[in-house]
């Protein structure tokens, strides 16, 4: 069982009776690679890249811990995984193993609780105010589902408790891999003024660096400035800064999330130049973003072209429709005229992709409780 902190709360304390929100924030283990390596015993314990390729093209999806320990990362280049660990292990990634899996993993939160938001094939928002089994303690329910995650699919969960998602999300980073950690009401202002500004869920390396050169190094920091100056310091995410910092957090879990965006992209096995071969490749990519608006019944009125360039640097471009679009002549169409509008220089291009946003009018407004469309984000 993995490593969890004190619980606080019991049933019986007057916070539960008076039906406090109970939140489990579920994030599998590294898993794509750990999926990998559970169905394939050659990878366990080596280190497994999924993503990307060992020439040194393309983005890590995510590493095994034992590629981690060499300081792999998500969304690192394979080149610079490649300098990290020489003898890293390239994986194409089988997304439809993944859903299947995900799909399996979901079948196991919906014996506890209906109300689930996924974040994505991998992770999970839990609404356990009142569970379906009766069991009350949201702490007691995380372990269950981590047992079972662990006996039936021989995979490993790590979870965080607490009242409302914020504090749960970071909770379930607290001790991975295999972590079990709550905090309660009482300990939540305490752990927010302790926690380093690089830790808040949502607060980027940039963002981070930004605090520390104003003297912001911790929640207690932020805590000592009102509402306003965050909002002057850091625009209307300001006020989120000064609620969280306080621990509230009054977002519902969504059963249903609004799908915002749609994107294919793929990075070439070879650099490319000629407008004919980049046209070649929009075709290919227009047919999929088609099918997948297709698939979940959207249609955007924004179309964005990404171009990456061989030495990683990128451009969008974007166009608006007066309605909603989903067939493939009109993306291809528009995706083109984008393409041909951009000044590349004769330029090496390593990817192409095409992202559909702005689903206003669209079939059907952007639901989903298919794993299926979690690869979309």
């Amino acid at each position: 069982m993995g490593r969890f902190t004190e619980p606080e709360l019991t049933m019986s304390d007057p916070v539960e009776k008076t039906l406090q929100r109970k939140i489990i924030h579920i994030d599998m283990d590294a898993f794509y690679a750990t999926v990998e390596q559970r169905d394939f015993p050659e990878y366990r314990g080596k280190p497994i890249v999924v993503g990307g390729s060992p020439d040194g093209r393309g983005v890590v999806a995510t590493a095994s811990y034992e590629a981690r320990e060499f300081g792999i990362h998500s969304a690192m280049s394979s080149r610079k995984a490649i300098q990290l660990c020489p003898h890293a292990i390239f994986v194409y990634p089988r997304f439809d193993a993944y859903k299947s899996v995900s799909v399996r993993i979901r079948e196991i939160f919906r014996r506890y609780t209906d109300l689930i938001e996924p974040l994505s094939l991998d992770e999970a928002f839990l609404d356990v105010t009142t569970d379906k089994l009766n069991i009350g303690s949201a702490l007691e329910i995380a372990k269950q589902i981590k047992d079972a995650i662990k006996n039936e699919l021989n995979l490993s969960a790590s979870a965080g408790v607490s009242s409302n998602k914020f504090i749960a999300k970071i909770a379930s980073d607290m001790n991975k891999p295999d972590g079990l950690t709550f905090i309660g009401p009482s300990k939540i202002n305490t752990f927010m003024e302790k926690l380093p500004v690089e830790k808040f869920f949502g607060v980027g390396k940039v963002t981070a660096d930004k605090m520390k050169k104003m003297g912001l190094y911790t929640g207690a920091d932020l805590k000592k400035l009102s509402e306003q100056e965050l909002i002057r310091k850091f625009g209307k995410t300001g006020k989120f800064y000064y609620k969280i910092v306080r621990g509230i957090d009054d977002r519902p879990v969504q059963p249903h999330r609004l799908t915002k965006s749609l994107s294919v992209e793929d990075t070439f096995g070879k650099d490319l130049i000629s407008t004919e071969e980049l046209v070649a490749e929009l075709e290919l990519i227009a047919e999929k973003v088609a099918e997948r608006l297709e698939k979940n019944r959207l249609k955007g009125k924004t179309l964005t072209l990404k171009i990456k360039f061989d030495d990683f640097k990128q451009l969008t471009r974007n166009t608006s429709f007066s309605a909603g679009v989903a067939d493939y002549a009109t993306i291809l169409t528009a995706a083109k005229e984008l393409l041909l509008k951009v000044e590349t220089d004769d330029r090496k291009i390593r990817l192409l992709g095409i992202t559909l946003s702005n689903f206003g009018t669209s079939i059907n407004p952007g639901k989903f409780t298919d794993p299926d469309q979690l690869e979309l984000f």
